[in-house]
């Protein structure tokens, strides 16, 4: 049952990215390389980073799972490669914060990955949205304390969104 021509877009574009994903292939030679699993659904994502200084170069994202786990990997390669650090970041936190019910700044384009706000009426599928983005984020914190990423799972998760682990606080250190 349709629920209008806006669901039908956004169910188009969701299906499109999870058929032929964006960022498939493996980078040869990664600055970071970060693992991130959904152990309820059984989604799982390989997430690779090159950086040119604080930019980020190049994105390959390997999701494997749910229509909305690889769709959102898919979203993630297209949309971060190019961005600096922190403007990736600031994706991450506004697509988290929509994925629980907040708005989407006004300043702030997600392009595809707005498909993905009818998720939040789906709290057990919210989780494999956002797998994709947590394990980003540890990637580039990891990358940033120059320490291997630690395995991501969204069953540690906090009110937010955001891995116990994966803070502003570890973000700026």
């Amino acid at each position: 049952m349709s629920l209008g021509p806006i669901d039908d877009l956004y169910r188009e574009v969701i299906l499109d990215h999870h058929r032929h994903p964006r960022g498939r292939q493996p980078l040869a030679d990664p600055d970071v390389t970060a693992e991130g699993r959904n152990p309820s659904c059984g989604d799982e994502v390989t997430l690779q980073l090159n950086f040119d200084g604080d930019r980020i170069s190049a994105v390959g994202v390997d999701a494997r799972g749910c229509a909305i786990s690889t769709s959102s990997g898919s979203m993630l390669a297209d949309l971060i490669e190019g961005m600096t650090v922190a403007e990736a970041e600031k994706v991450a936190d506004a697509f988290r914060g929509i994925l629980h019910g907040g708005e989407l700044p006004a300043d702030l384009d997600l392009g595809d990955l707005e498909a993905l706000q009818g998720v939040q009426k789906f709290p057990v599928r919210v989780k494999c949205a956002i797998l994709p983005w947590v394990t980003m984020l540890d990637a580039i914190i990891a990358h940033k304390q120059g320490r291997a990423p630690r395995p991501v799972s969204t069953e540690g998760v906090n009110a937010s969104g955001a891995p116990m682990d994966v803070n502003v606080k570890e973000r700026d250190a």
